[in-house]
């Protein structure tokens, strides 16, 4: 098929397209968090019927969230949209809560159910364990994202300071030295992360972390995909949302790797073509929410315009499997 030319308007030989080799990074796309918030969804859907309301988007992907609402699922930002009386389930997005939200649902007694992933959740129990024995906690993290709202919402105000950069962690000042614990969002940069946790330890010995790595498995092994590829591509596109932090921490990784040009992309139509309209070798991955059906449209964008070859490069093998919450899989099992 390569070799084919294209044909004009006229019917005669067009110049044929350029060659593209795509390095697709594996893994990519959805992680088992993900994957279980979504179907959280999907079976609450199907067994209670819509409406199904979602606290903040289930995960943040607007292709997702727009095909869980197309099929009866209402998003909502705060609890205080959700009608009493009507026994519709509500459900908590992956990012998890702060304790004040179950907390409400309680009061109101609305049927909630959680799809947490539980990667964050053991970062909110490590917190509460720390905080449990005294000791103050530092967060490294993003201000504002939902998880770490979240996670700083399992505790007391004032219990866990927020850490985002290397500067941040150079001015902290703690209560005592001697008797600190430090967190991280399971979504961030290793590379930066492994940085300001150096730093911290160099300035309080004494500093404890968690018994294992908090960022995770599915952020890890993107990243490491991403930095197989992005030195030996001429750019690299990233599949994902602007509020996705994993997907942003993929974009960055490829520039901090060598790619002369990353961007981040929803979909096939937000491509830059001045931008990606003369290369040889595309590197393409996708943040941890987004489907994989979004980077197959980008991959015949591409082909549109250029004779693709496909090659996968593997940094990890994940069978990462995570059961639905509670009560859809009581429901599950009695059908």
């Amino acid at each position: 098929m390569a070799a084919l030319a294209e044909k004009s308007a006229s019917g005669a030989p067009g110049p044929a397209k350029p060659a593209l080799k795509v390095l697709l990074c594996s893994p990519r796309g959805f992680c088992a968090g993900v994957v279980r918030a979504i179907d959280s969804v999907e079976q609450a859907l199907k067994i209670y019927g819509p409406p199904v309301y979602v606290r903040h988007e289930i995960v943040h992907n607007r292709y997702v969230v727009d095909g869980l609402r197309a099929k009866g699922a209402i998003f909502v930002e705060e609890l205080s949209e959700v009608p009493e009386g009507t026994g519709a389930p509500v459900i908590f997005s992956a990012h998890g809560v702060p304790r004040s939200v179950p907390d409400e649902a309680g009061k109101r007694s609305l049927f909630a159910l959680d799809a947490t992933c539980p990667l964050v959740t053991k970062v909110h129990r490590e917190a509460e364990i720390h905080h449990k024995r005294g000791r103050q906690i530092v967060l490294i993290g993003h201000a504002g994202h939902p998880e770490v709202i979240g996670t700083m919402g399992q505790l007391p105000p004032g219990s866990v300071s927020l850490l985002e950069t290397l500067t941040d962690a150079q001015n902290f000042s703690p209560r005592d030295a001697t008797n600190l614990a430090y967190v991280t969002q399971t979504t961030l940069s290793v590379h930066d992360t492994a940085e300001i946790v150096e730093l911290l330890k160099r300035r309080f010995p004494a500093i404890v972390g968690p018994h294992k790595e908090d960022i995770c498995y599915a952020t890890t092994n993107r990243q490491e995909a991403v930095k197989r590829v992005a030195p030996i591509v001429d750019a690299m596109i990233v599949v994902g949302a602007p509020n996705s932090s994993n997907s942003q921490r993929l974009r960055e990784v490829a520039e901090r790797a060598g790619c002369p040009r990353a961007a981040l992309v929803q979909r096939a139509a937000d491509i830059d073509w001045n931008e990606f309209g003369n290369i040889a070798r595309l590197g393409i991955t996708a943040g941890a929410s987004a489907p994989e059906v979004l980077v197959e449209e980008i991959i015949d964008a591409f082909a549109a315009r250029y004779t693709v070859s496909v090659e996968t490069v593997s940094a990890a093998e994940e069978g990462v499997f995570f059961p639905l919450p509670r009560p859809l899989r009581e429901n599950q099992a009695a059908e």
